[in-house]
């Protein structure tokens, strides 16, 4: 959804309440994620998910059609860099922390497989035509409290 501004310093001034409004979400998600809380969800998430659409959408407008923006005044422009600023500093540490929960789900994964594999493993042998023995069927997975 692009913007719909009357000129240039309108724009500007909605971009900054975008751009802070995002950032103040992504905030609220890390903080979330590193308390070991579900990210936003419901109506925060999708106004997350708008607002980055939105922010996305004009950055790429503004980029083709640099007039789009020029005239906002230097104040309103000053104010835009230092949020964009804040953004990036707050999208690197949603990252991080979205990594972290990433390396530590996969890593579950794995163990829980490993020991999947392990419990059903066994000796494994072999045909009379000389290749390994497959399992015959599906094996169904019941993963509780003692996996």
């Amino acid at each position: 959804m692009a913007l719909l501004a009357d000129d240039a310093r309108d724009r500007a001034a909605q971009l900054l309440l975008i751009t802070e409004r995002l950032s103040a979400l992504i905030t609220a998600e890390t903080q979330r994620i590193e308390a070991r809380l579900p990210p936003l969800e419901g109506a925060e998430a999708e106004e997350k998910t708008r607002l980055a659409n939105a922010y996305r959408l004009e950055l790429t407008r503004i980029k083709h059609d640099r007039s789009l923006i020029e005239g906002a005044s230097p104040e309103t422009l000053t104010k835009l860099r230092s949020a964009t600023e804040t953004l990036h500093v707050a999208m690197a540490a949603h990252e991080t922390a979205l990594n972290a929960v990433k390396v530590i789900s996969e890593g579950l994964v794995h163990a829980m497989a490993e020991e999947i594999a392990r419990l059903r493993g066994g000796e494994t042998g072999y045909q009379a035509s000389g290749n390994l023995a497959a399992a015959s069927g599906p094996m169904p997975t019941v993963i509780d409290k003692s996996a």
